[in-house]
């Protein structure tokens, strides 16, 4: 059964990239990036239901899901997650293959993308335009860098051990952290997120991963290098997730003029396609995006509309 998958592991200089993948390993390469405290789980649901032909690998970020967490001291810089990506790729020995990114590992993807787009067939991000904009207030910019450094120092002196729950208490955590996943959803992604130990269930992930720091670009930026990529970029946006433009508040200007951008720049070139759904639509209902993603997978000129 297509639902089947084998378990990876990459080895780093600080450990293990840990992945599972589905397919032929023969089949066209997809790499598949999820989000920000999630793990390589979010697409169990989805890549079950994608073209049988290709060879699916989701991987596990650093720090996240049953990847090692990075050496102590280090913070979690975005540009280290896109290495991840390409230490993944040299180990696989994939020169070129399709990104599938949901939210940070859209914006992870998008990065890629724009770095070795030699490297990339086709880009397809579910709920992320491919970037994080920078703040236009440099004030705003400055705190952010120096609450990265703070949160670490901070994060260090503590020393906490992480905390054991029992798995109701576990699954409620996480439910509660986002409002946007199912019951069914949350102990997908809790099956791969946390370990069981004597004292309980212990989350997997590295506390640090929440001292992430960005790399950001303004909006003339971004489209320049969308148009670098134009033709092969597919982007999924839920009705209900954290992307449509009239439910945004004002700090998400930025997400409006993408958009706009997007319309009235590269409204030929980029498949930008609303569906319903919440911001874990592929893993809550898969079917909503699947055939869109397959669609898009065997459309051999990615020009040809939806």
């Amino acid at each position: 059964i297509f639902g089947m998958f084998s378990e990876l592991k990459f080895p780093v200089p600080w450990g293990h990239v840990a992945a599972k993948a589905w397919g032929p390993s023969g089949g066209h390469p997809v790499l598949c990036l999820h989000g920000w405290l999630d793990n390589a789980n979010t697409f169990d649901k989805l890549i079950p239901l994608l073209p049988r032909d290709c060879y699916y690998v989701a991987m596990d970020f650093s720090g996240h899901g049953l990847s090692s967490h990075r050496p102590a001291g280090s913070p979690y810089h975005f540009l280290d997650y896109v290495s991840d990506v390409r230490r993944v790729a040299a180990a696989l020995q994939w020169r070129r293959f399709t990104l599938m990114g949901h939210s940070m590992g859209g914006s992870v993807a998008g990065m890629f993308s724009f770095l070795y787009p030699e490297m990339v067939d086709k880009l397809i991000l579910l709920e992320n335009l491919g970037f994080l904009l920078a703040p236009e207030d440099t004030e705003a910019w400055l705190k952010s860098k120096r609450m990265v450094i703070d949160r670490l120092l901070s994060l260090e002196a503590k020393q906490q051990t992480p905390k054991a729950r029992s798995p109701e208490a576990a699954l409620q955590r996480l439910l509660e952290a986002n409002r946007h996943l199912t019951a069914e959803g949350g102990a997908i992604l809790l099956q791969r997120g946390a370990t069981e130990t004597p004292a309980g269930l212990v989350y997997n992930r590295d506390m640090r991963v929440r001292t992430q720091s960005r790399e950001s670009f303004t909006v003339e930026q971004c489209v320049k290098l969308l148009q670098k990529i134009q033709d092969r970029v597919l982007i999924i946006v839920a009705q209900d997730g954290l992307l449509v433009p009239h439910k945004l508040d004002n700090r998400n200007h930025f997400v409006k003029a993408l958009r706009e951008a997007f319309e009235s720049t590269l409204k030929e070139h980029i498949q930008l396609v609303e569906v319903p759904g919440s911001h874990f639509v592929h893993l809550n209902e898969p079917e909503v995006v699947s055939g869109i993603i397959s669609n898009f997978l065997t459309a051999h000129n990615t020009r040809a509309r939806l």
